[in-house]
């Protein structure tokens, strides 16, 4: 069972984390984008919950940073 938790766990992240860069691929041709903002808002709200923080040990800043990493 407890498997079954950690696949679903990383599954709901990795859609974040792909929500995430679709997102500012979007702002980067229209930073305007208005439902690109409301999902890089959403995204980053995620990866600083307290319920990140029970899907994972990562620390969602450093997810955050590694991912506007990628942008710089």
């Amino acid at each position: 069972m407890i498997r079954a938790y950690e696949n679903l766990a990383n599954a709901v992240i990795e859609q974040a984390v792909k929500d995430y860069r679709q997102a500012r691929v979007k702002l980067a041709k229209d930073v305007e984008d208005v439902t690109a903002l409301k999902i890089r808002r959403e995204t980053e709200r995620f990866f600083r919950s307290a319920w990140f923080g029970q899907l994972t040990s990562i620390d969602g800043e450093w997810l955050l940073e590694k991912l506007e990493g990628e942008f710089a």
